[in-house]
């Protein structure tokens, strides 16, 4: 799996900074609906960009907690809430979540559960520390919705092959919806979040994960550093014919009360 200490949270930092990645932030922070004064909970929360936009809709009269195993990514986010006390950040991971049970009104999180070992007791802590009727928001990518014009096509297929060993689960939200009914939830959403990059710019979510996937797979499945670096340029290459696409899934559930 990637590491995500100090150089891979600057990292992350840039990519969520993104056009794409704001847009994709502000479509599940529609989904969330956040209210003034409630109590929410971002699992995963990163450099925290999510948990700043939550706090501000819910004011000083409500909370939010980021919660992450990275400690270099509870740096970043701490300095991003440092203005809003009604914000805190917290070391942990999802299959553990550090609060008491009925702590919160809603939960999100976003690209978190496809490196989740146990999703179903994942989401089962996610039950339990919210209040009855709580909801949750959940966004993960399908890895093989990728579009990416490649001229290797047989490279590009074993560059891909080798970047699914990053994540537990690469075609995780397939099984989510069943993941939630199971652990105590009643889906009432599906949303498709497209990433789509019709041209090759450097401000863009493919040209900062091409970069990050030619270094991870350097070393895997047969692939030397020549082989990464002839997949990028050849991405690189296309001109006006680039294309890159990938989905990522949203699920808005509810929690069922128990009994």
């Amino acid at each position: 799996m990637l590491p995500f200490g100090e150089e891979a949270a600057r990292r992350i930092q840039a990519v969520y900074a993104t056009p794409d990645v704001v847009r994709q932030r502000e479509r599940v922070l529609a989904l969330l609906r956040p209210l003034p004064g409630e109590d929410v909970l971002d699992v995963g929360s990163g450099p925290g960009y999510l948990v700043r936009s939550i706090a501000e809709a819910v004011g000083a009269e409500g909370s939010v907690r980021g919660v992450d195993p990275s400690t270099a990514m509870n740096a970043v986010a701490a300095e991003h809430g440092a203005d809003l006390p009604w914000v805190g950040i917290d070391e942990g991971g999802a299959e553990a979540l550090p609060y008491a049970d009925g702590s919160f009104d809603a939960v999100v999180s976003t690209q978190v559960y496809e490196y989740v070992a146990d999703v179903a007791g994942a989401l089962r802590e996610v039950h339990r520390v919210l209040r009855p009727g709580g909801r949750v928001v959940v966004l993960d990518t399908d890895w093989d919705s990728v579009v990416w014009h490649a001229a290797d096509r047989d490279l590009h297929r074993r560059v891909m092959t080798a970047w699914d060993d990053h994540l537990v689960d690469p075609y995780l939200p397939r099984v989510l919806p069943g993941l939630l009914e199971r652990a105590g939830f009643d889906v009432a959403e599906r949303v498709l979040v497209p990433l789509f990059n019709p041209v090759l710019a450097e401000d863009t979510y493919s040209a900062h994960t091409m970069v990050t996937i030619a270094e991870y797979v350097t070393g895997r499945h047969g692939l030397t550093a020549e082989d990464a670096a002839r997949w990028t340029d050849d991405l690189r290459s296309r001109g006006t014919d680039y294309l890159f696409s990938v989905n990522r899934y949203c699920f808005v559930a509810t929690a069922r009360s128990e009994g």
